[in-house]
């Protein structure tokens, strides 16, 4: 499986923010997200899970066959930090959209973030729809 990479620099999480309303002072004022005890501006939650979303879907071999994603993020990302997505499966067919055990094709996924630095960024999972 090829990773997921992408590096955001400040006018990406500038365009994203605006796309998705976004205000946090922390993603666009360095001097402000500095006096709030971060080495910068971070990237925003929600980008990390776009991230997310596109391993999975890179995995599946189609959007539509992501199910269902969550996340957490554990560290924070600044612009110019290359993230990587890293898909593994950890069920196969053990899951259904409801949870339940079922033998419908469905595959739990997990997913890793890291930074440049191998820290991990972000956890999460997805369950989608296999067409392996």
């Amino acid at each position: 499986m090829r990773e997921v990479r992408f590096t955001p620099d400040q006018a990406a999480l500038d365009r994203f923010g605006a796309s998705t309303r976004n205000s946090h002072r922390i993603h666009y004022e360095a001097d402000f997200a500095r006096e709030q005890g971060l080495d910068g501006t971070v990237v925003m939650a929600q980008l990390h899970g776009c991230l997310l979303f596109r391993a999975a879907a890179r995995w599946a071999g189609d959007p539509v066959r992501v199910v269902s994603l969550g996340w957490h993020n554990r560290a924070p990302s600044g612009p110019g930090a290359e993230l990587t997505v890293t898909v593994s499966v950890s069920e196969a067919g053990a899951v259904s959209e409801a949870g339940a055990p079922a033998g419908d094709g469905l595959v739990r996924l997990e997913l890793t973030e890291t930074g440049p630095d191998g820290a991990v960024c972000c956890l999460g999972y997805a369950v989608v729809r296999s067409g392996r």
